[in-house]
């Protein structure tokens, strides 16, 4: 059933995408044909309706794709679910503002909130059953993939991630990369996929050419040459294929035009935030009596200090003893206020002083200590390349990865954020760290 279902399997997920946005069209439709139509000056007629209609499967079909609410098959059901709330709210949020500019009439506000407000309900529940019906089915079709895994010489917990996911993957045997290169090709053609956890680049390759040949699917972590390719571009003036890596980080008019974006985007945020940062600054003064505002030394843009500002979470003096070291799963220096504004990212609106100040942009690499950055560089000399970019209070690794994901793999994220930027994608990581708000495993602690 899996195999005859394969070659299927991308029709059957744009089918469901189509549907997606089919049925919050068609209730849109109607919505707009029976009530909202009625209250503009001159009807629309004809073209003009499906135009309307149109834009609204346009905007909800970006915030799905930006969210990652088409991924059936990919995320779990629980995070597709959340991800498509998100979609649709920021639609209807969207498309009410059109409509409102649209009527132009101050007595038309509420009625065209309350439609949109029912109609944002209607589709949640349709598009929701979708999603559930359909994942469920795909599940069934699409049992786990049965993955060799083959390891090399360095440590890391990829198995156990992969664990996680049952519902689409089991490793079902381990073999280490030291064994005869034939021996470990005669078991890769007995399983779905292969994992190649962190092994030698020669031999990585002549797996990755045995699987292509073999028609078998590879799972590999990328070294960090290979993101450095991935950001590569190709050069077609020679009759030789031939790639070329600029390793300048961002251009000029991206730095400018980023910049220009951070100061509108912050400044739109301080304004609209400044009464939840008002309670939280009374929050942490009334629980402690402490100071509100937590400074701390970090590292931007060519390794560049400066002082992050933070709304602090942990009690007063908290790494006397110890010095710099990371939060920890249930760390006991984190006051009753600051676990909550941790969970949901409130400790870190005052560094959009930062970000208009200039000292951070809105989106990119994570400002980490001195210290931090002194001790993984000597482990991982790369890890200063993360600095080709300014400091972000959110980013490509902030939302894709954890607060416990590993300095290496926070590294490769940020260097795929660097060698990948556009200001789309800017926008794309803005919007999902809504999501990751929501996603309480992003914010866990390190383990002891």
């Amino acid at each position: 059933m899996k195999k005859q279902f394969e070659q299927y399997k991308k029709l059957y997920i744009t089918t469901i995408d189509f549907l997606m946005l089919l049925l919050p069209a068609l209730f849109f439709w109607i919505l707009w044909s029976r009530e909202i139509n009625e209250l503009l000056y001159v009807d629309f007629k004809n073209k003009g309706n499906w135009l309307i209609v149109i834009f609204y499967v346009i905007v909800l079909a970006i915030m799905l794709h930006t969210f990652r609410g088409f991924k059936i098959g990919y995320y779990k059901i629980a995070s597709l679910l959340i991800s498509q709330l998100l979609a649709l709210i920021c639609t209807h949020i969207i498309i009410i503002v059109q409509l409102i500019l649209m009527v132009g009439k101050v007595g038309a506000i509420g009625i065209i909130i309350a439609n949109m407000i029912g109609l944002f309900l209607i589709n949640w529940i349709a598009i929701s059953c979708v999603t559930i019906v359909f994942a469920k089915i795909y599940n069934k079709l699409m049992p786990p993939y049965r993955l060799l895994h083959v390891y090399g010489d360095y440590q890391n917990n990829l198995k156990n991630k992969i664990g996680t996911r049952s519902d689409k993957y089991t490793i079902e045997r381990d073999i280490y990369i030291g064994k005869p290169i034939d021996e470990i090709k005669k078991e890769i053609l007995l399983y779905d996929g292969v994992v190649l956890n962190d092994i030698p680049s020669e031999k990585k390759n002549e797996l990755l050419k045995f699987c292509f040949n073999n028609g078998i699917r590879v799972y590999f972590i990328p070294k960090i040459s290979d993101i450095f390719i991935k950001g590569a571009e190709e050069l077609n003036i020679f009759d030789t294929p031939l790639f070329v890596c600029k390793n300048t980080g961002l251009s000029i008019e991206q730095r400018i035009i980023k910049r220009l974006m951070d100061l509108i985007i912050s400044s739109i945020v301080l304004v609209l935030m400044s009464p939840i940062m008002g309670v939280t600054a009374l929050a942490i003064k009334l629980e402690d009596g402490g100071p509100v505002i937590y400074s701390q030394e970090r590292c931007t843009i060519n390794g560049k200090y400066f002082m992050l500002y933070k709304f602090r979470s942990m009690r007063v003096n908290a790494e006397k003893k110890g010095g710099a070291q990371l939060a920890k799963k249930n760390d006991d220096r984190i006051t009753k206020t600051g676990n909550f504004i941790r969970k949901t990212r409130l400790d870190e609106l005052p560094q959009l002083i930062n970000v208009l100040k200039g000292d951070m942009s809105f989106v990119g690499p994570r400002p980490e200590r001195p210290e931090f950055v002194e001790i993984n560089s000597r482990e991982i000399p790369e890890f200063r390349y993360r600095m080709k970019a300014k400091a972000g209070l959110t980013g490509y690794a902030q939302v894709f990865g954890k607060y416990n994901t590993s300095f290496l793999d926070k590294l490769k994220l940020d260097l795929l954020y660097i060698e990948k930027y556009t200001l789309l994608l800017d926008i794309q990581i803005i919007l999902m760290t809504l999501k990751v708000i929501l996603m309480k495993e992003s914010a866990e602690g390190l383990d002891e």
